[in-house]
């Protein structure tokens, strides 16, 4: 299979990470612009918070000017933060397959993500390059995803082993999380390096090497102690030739009783290593414990303050054996408002639901539910929103091309030429016609005894009649306004009078 031609992007699609929470796409506009025209720029936020990810995508018009500005403009500064700009990968398959992937660890903790970008791109082009990092900076180890496998294995043959800023820098191929947790798996069935904790503050290194020296050949020991006291720690370390004498050092001394303590020893494992069994642990009783009181946990809450624990289990024993009754407070002993209720069936659990839910004690309703998990919580509370906000959506926001700064999806730029808007003003506007186009009707006269308050209303006659009917009196010339006026009244009387059958 032909590895060396790289992946094309028609899209002109740049991928820019490692943003500051406060950029926004008005910045990034003003950023990119400059290297060509942009068709659309979008930061990434989170559906409920709008929190920015702290990374966005922008998509010019020219694949050329994605290039210039991938070439220029990577790693600038925004915000306070380099900025990390990459092809966007629409296919994950390329970055999942490791194909030119490469893993970096015993980095010295000034190179950044340019330092290692301008190490490693001799080797061929680069698809990504990163340096793990905290919140006290590198963690000392990064990766970089060449664009073809022979520009990785060029880079790990060169630079493996080699001085970065003085250190001695490990290269290698970039492994998956999975694969990983494999190898270690059949590692730990041949361990020769092993842990040891609860024996106290008095053992020293020499101590310990007399504990377990009878086992086997040991190679290294060491009692773990504070770097400014140098007090020891009461755990430690001790590695053997072989997986054996490793094995029976294990089986002899864990459990075993030391200065009224019980000692624990065991294969000796790595902090990732650690940290995924306990989870794994954790997350095993977690699931027990939801099992055995899914439907008979109930949630109760707007307690009254003098509400306790026994007045609530004596609230709802009429509906079944309680398990367990508790109402939650602070440190000081104060109510905070709600608790829980455990039955023994999920029959009697829904009785109570049904019968206590909106009941009154002493001054305030109940609210009574099935307790939930905090994901299902926060999963069924986000759902709610998320139906709530598309209700509330305007239509031209779901059109897509409207700028909301800091709250919309996305900012969209047209590049296509558009067309001055109309503008009216006092200088264009037509001029108004001196002599109106039609005759203006008289105003008739008012009787003298009109009531006060009423205004004199222009053109305002009373018609009595039909506009088809009305006679040739009424539209008199204007010199016999008030000869019209007396007419419009007579006439109004005979049609009256014809109207009833006069």
């Amino acid at each position: 299979m032909q590895q060396n031609q790289g992946p094309s992007y028609p899209m002109a699609s740049l991928y820019v990470g490692d943003l500051s929470p406060d950029v926004t796409e008005a910045m990034l506009f003003e950023k990119f612009s400059t290297a060509g025209p942009v068709l659309s720029i979008r930061v990434c936020r989170d559906m409920i918070t709008r929190r920015s990810l702290g990374y966005a995508y922008v998509n010019f018009q020219q694949p050329a000017d994605a290039e210039r500005a991938l070439d220029t403009m990577n790693f600038d500064v925004i915000k306070g933060k380099p900025i990390r700009i990459m092809w966007s990968q629409r296919d994950p398959s390329l970055r999942r397959s490791g194909l030119g992937n490469i893993f970096i660890k015993n980095l010295d903790k000034s190179i950044d993500n340019k330092a290692m970008y301008d190490t490693f791109s001799a080797f061929g082009n680069i698809l990504s390059c990163k340096v793990s990092c905290d919140q006290n900076g590198s963690r000392g180890y990064g990766f970089v995803h060449f664009e073809t496998e022979e520009a990785g294995i060029q880079a790990i043959n060169k630079v493996n082993g080699m001085l970065l800023n003085g250190q001695k820098v490990y290269v290698g191929k970039f492994i998956p999380r999975h694969e990983r947790l494999r190898l270690l798996g059949s590692q730990a069935q041949k361990y020769t390096n092993i842990y040891m904790k609860n024996f106290g503050e008095d053992i020293t290194n020499e101590k310990l090497y007399d504990m377990f020296a009878e086992f086997g050949k040991i190679t290294s020991h060491k009692v773990m102690s504070d770097e400014h006291t140098g007090k020891y720690k009461g755990f430690g370390f001790v590695a053997y030739e072989t997986h054996e004498e490793a094995e029976i050092a294990v089986q002899a001394m864990n459990g075993k009783e030391y200065g009224g303590k019980i000692l624990y020893v065991g294969r000796a494992q790595k902090k990732g290593e650690r940290q995924a069994e306990l989870k794994n642990k954790f997350e095993q009783i977690k699931l027990e414990r939801m099992n055995r009181y899914q439907g008979v946990n109930l949630y109760v809450k707007n307690l009254d303050d003098a509400i306790d624990d026994e007045r609530l289990r004596k609230e709802f024993a009429p509906y079944g054996t309680i398990t367990s009754a508790r109402v939650m407070s602070t440190e000081d002993g104060r109510s905070k408002g709600f608790g829980f209720v455990c039955f023994s069936s999920a029959e009697e659990a829904t009785k109570a639901v049904t019968e206590m839910n909106g009941r009154i004690i002493i001054s305030k309703p109940l609210y009574v539910a099935l307790a939930q998990r905090k994901e299902d919580r926060k999963a069924h509370l986000a759902s709610q929103y998320m139906q709530r906000m598309s209700g509330l959506r305007l239509p031209a926001q779901a059109m897509g091309a409207m700028f909301q700064p800091g709250s919309a999806p996305g900012y969209y730029v047209p590049t296509m030429p558009q067309q001055a808007q109309r503008a009216f003003f006092p200088g264009q506007m037509a001029q108004v016609r001196a002599n109106p186009r039609w005759a203006t009707q008289p105003q008739l006269a008012r009787a003298a005894t009109q009531p006060a308050g009423f205004q004199t209303m222009p053109n305002a006659g009373f018609r009595g009649a039909p506009r088809g009917t009305t006679p040739a009196a009424m539209r008199a010339a204007p010199g016999a306004a008030a000869a019209g006026s007396n007419v419009a009244r007579v006439t109004s009387r005979c049609d009256t009078r014809q109207s009833c059958g006069s």
